[in-house]
C-alpha cells in the first residue's frame, strides 16, 4: 500500500509554495498526497496580492472526507490563517490522527512581508498546535517572531526549551554563501551545513514548504525523525 499523506495549508496560485508545492514533493517521494485548503491566495514568486480564507465548514468537510477514506500516515500543516482554523484543525487531528506524525511549518509571514497568520493567532498556534507536533520547522524570521529576539546558533535550542518539541530551524534566510539548518531533538543539536544554491527568485520560492513536506513524506514511509530530516535536506539541495 502506498502511504497517504495530508497537507493542510494555503493554496499558491503560482504553484511554487503552499499546497501545490506539498503535493509535488509528496509525489517525488512516492506517497499519496492529499490536501485540505485553509485559504486561497493570489500570488507569484515575489508578491501576494490577495488572500481568501476557506469556510470552516468546507475545511472540516475536506479533512473528514480524507480520513474517512485514507489511512493517513502523516500530516503537514502550513499556512493556517487564523485562530479559528487552527482550533478546528487541532480538534480534528486529536480526533482522527492522534499518535501519528504531525509536521508543523509555522507559516506566519511571506518573504515579501505579507502577513499569512493573523498576529492575534500566534498564541493559539503555540498553545494548541505545537503541543501535538512531532516537528516544528520555522525559518529564521519565524523563529524571531516566536522568540522575540534572535540568539544566533542558540535559536534552535531556545525554541526547543520553549516548546519541548523537536525543532528544525531552516537556514535559508541566513546571509552569506554558507547556510545552516539545525535540528534540535531530545537535547541534542544536529547541524546540517551546506552551500547556498544559485537559485533565482522563482526557484527559491517555496523551498521551506518543500523541506517540511519532504520530511513529512519520509516519516510516512517509516523513517525516524533524524533520518527524515537528513534525507529531506539532501533531497532539497540536490533537487
Amino acid at each position: 500500500m502506498i502511504p497517504a499523506v495530508l497537507a493542510i495549508g494555503g493554496s499558491d496560485s503560482s504553484s511554487g509554495a503552499g499546497i501545490q508545492a506539498d503535493l509535488q514533493t509528496f509525489s517525488s517521494f512516492g506517497v499519496k498526497g492529499c490536501s485540505a485548503i485553509t485559504a486561497l491566495t493570489a500570488q507569484n514568486p515575489n508578491t501576494i496580492s490577495r488572500i481568501e480564507p476557506v469556510s470552516l465548514a468546507q475545511l472540516e468537510a475536506e479533512i473528514r472526507a480524507l480520513f474517512d477514506y485514507y489511512d493517513i500516515k502523516a500530516v503537514k500543516t502550513g499556512m493556517l490563517y487564523d485562530a479559528e482554523r487552527i482550533e478546528l484543525i487541532v480538534s480534528l487531528l486529536n480526533e482522527l490522527h492522534a499518535g501519528r506524525p504531525v509536521v508543523v511549518d509555522p507559516v506566519m509571514v511571506s518573504s515579501s512581508g505579507k502577513r499569512l497568520l493573523k498576529e492575534a493567532s500566534v498564541t493559539v498556534l503555540e498553545e494548541k498546535l505545537f503541543p501535538i507536533a512531532s516537528l516544528i520547522t520555522p525559518n529564521v524570521p519565524e523563529a524571531e517572531l516566536l522568540l522575540g529576539a534572535m540568539t544566533g546558533r542558540e535559536t534552535a535550542a531556545g525554541l526547543f526549551r520553549k516548546y519541548s518539541t523537536p525543532i528544525l530551524l531552516k537556514g535559508g534566510h541566513i546571509r552569506g554563501d554558507r547556510l545552516l539548518d539545525q535540528l534540535h531533538i531530545d537535547g541534542e543539536e544536529i547541524a546540517f551545513p551546506h552551500l547556498r544554491q544559485p537559485w533565482d527568485e522563482e526557484k527559491a520560492h517555496g523551498t521551506g514548504c518543500r523541506l517540511a513536506s519532504a520530511t513529512t513524506a519520509i516519516l510516512a514511509n517509516g523513517s525516524s525523525l533524524c533520518v527524515a530530516v537528513s534525507e529531506a535536506i539532501e533531497w532539497l539541495q540536490n533537487s
